[in-house]
């Protein structure tokens, strides 16, 4: 990562003292560009030690800063008049200081330094777990989002989840974005497939493979684990389930004899199955709906191979979207739709190794994004920015988030081999 320089922030951030004591006052606005990144430091924090440490990951994973790191035994800033030691700051090559004050109860206090500028531009007053600790984790998440929007007006990530496959106990797992709070979230003994977050968080869907062989879609409330079965898919076999933007539908993908089809289902209502495509001898799954529910991607081998198809929402208006690629590029899989409805996110073969590859709708063009190892089943963050997907290229199947824009990527540990990613809305909003 490259660090702003101090005269190209000046330009970048719109100056403009903030009143004193305000609460939500925003004047920071940073304009990004890709690869270039305003270098931020997190101030010591008596008593926060642990909400400190949270938000300065979350604000390094959201790729919009380079952190400089304090060592536990570097000397304390020289005091000064000012509350904040701009120039000693400055001197270690921060554009940005971020400070964290305990107050009353819960309360903390985060003030955002323009360090050129010497003056302070956002102040935001949270109520947090101040121990994050467990739940009380997402509460300190929220804090870190609410900077980051203030600060560049998008929405971060830091507040949200995943959920995914344990290959070897084929449990349904969720995970938190930063990778804390690893636990399992469907029951043990009980095989799953396909998870997908509802549009509120509250719940997720999957497929159940039960010991007769059916693979009913189940309906899981994540605060209580309470799991009903979707009445019309009981005793059929079926996969892929994909919620609408409102929550209120759902497309899935239904095994029968000869192919496979898709079918849209009343989830409010748990009623009215009606098909959508026909499954007369090819397959039709992985449908992915865009933003404003209108447009579903979906995967079909209608042609031979799978390829990536879209329709609108009740089936009609089916068209092949990503064509297939006689050259050096195979099958596609695994569509997602981007949160703007600007891009798909799937994986290709390429010389026999799926590979991520983001669909630019409006240029009608393909971009490779990974080329190490086997990478497949991306799922776009909220942000529209980051893509959490499986990828063996450290020798066993791990989560790993790509930041789109700047190309960055890590790896979230899980205990076994991941499989099939799915990444939540915000948690709480």
């Amino acid at each position: 990562m490259r660090r702003l320089p101090l005269f190209a922030l000046a330009v970048a951030i719109a100056l403009g003292a903030a009143p004193a004591g305000a609460q939500d006052t925003v004047r920071v606005g940073i304009t990004y560009r890709p690869g270039v990144l305003p270098a931020l430091v997190v101030l010591p924090a008596p008593g926060l030690d642990s909400v400190r440490a949270i938000v300065g990951r979350d604000l390094d994973f959201s790729n919009r800063f380079e952190i400089i790191q304090l060592a536990q035994s570097a000397p304390a800033a020289p005091r000064t008049a000012t509350p904040i030691n701009y120039a000693f700051y400055r001197s270690l090559g921060a554009a940005l200081a971020l400070e964290l004050t305990a107050g009353p109860g819960e309360q903390v206090t985060t003030r955002l330094h323009d360090l050129g500028a010497e003056r302070m531009h956002t102040e935001l007053i949270r109520t947090v777990d101040k121990g994050g600790a467990g739940e009380g984790r997402m509460s300190v998440h929220r804090l870190s989002d609410d900077l980051i929007r203030a600060v560049t007006g998008q929405p971060g990530i830091a507040a949200t989840r995943i959920v995914f496959q344990n290959a070897n106990d084929k449990r349904i797992w969720r995970v938190d974005s930063d990778g804390a709070g690893l636990v399992p979230v469907s029951p043990a003994g009980v095989e799953t497939l396909s998870p997908v977050w509802s549009p509120d968080g509250m719940r997720v869907a999957y497929a159940h493979l039960t010991r007769e062989g059916t693979m009913p879609i189940v309906l899981q409330t994540m605060q209580t684990g309470t799991r009903t079965v979707v009445p019309t898919t009981a005793g059929t076999r079926n996969m892929t389930p994909a919620f609408s933007p409102d929550g209120t539908g759902m497309i899935f993908a239904r095994l029968g004899e000869p192919g496979v089809a898709l079918y849209s289902l009343n989830v409010r209502d748990l009623c009215c199955v009606e098909l959508l495509t026909g499954g007369r001898f090819a397959e039709n799954f992985s449908p992915a709906y865009s933003p404003d529910g209108r447009r579903v991607a979906f995967v079909s081998t209608r042609a031979g191979s799978q390829q990536i198809y879209v329709m609108a929402a009740d089936g009609t208006d089916q068209e092949l979207l990503v064509p297939y690629d006689f050259g050096d590029t195979g099958n596609s899989n695994a569509p997602d739709w981007s949160p703007d409805g600007a891009t798909i996110a799937f994986h290709r073969e390429v010389r026999g190794a799926p590979q991520i590859y983001t669909f630019d709708l409006a240029a009608r063009r393909q971009t490779p994004r990974t080329s190490t190892g086997r990478n497949e089943d991306p799922s776009w963050a909220p942000d529209g920015r980051h893509l959490v997907f499986i990828s063996d290229r450290t020798g066993r199947r791990q989560l790993w988030v790509l930041d789109t824009e700047t190309g960055v990527s890590r790896q979230i540990m899980t205990p076994a081999s991941a499989r099939l990613p799915a990444w939540s809305r915000p948690i709480g909003r």
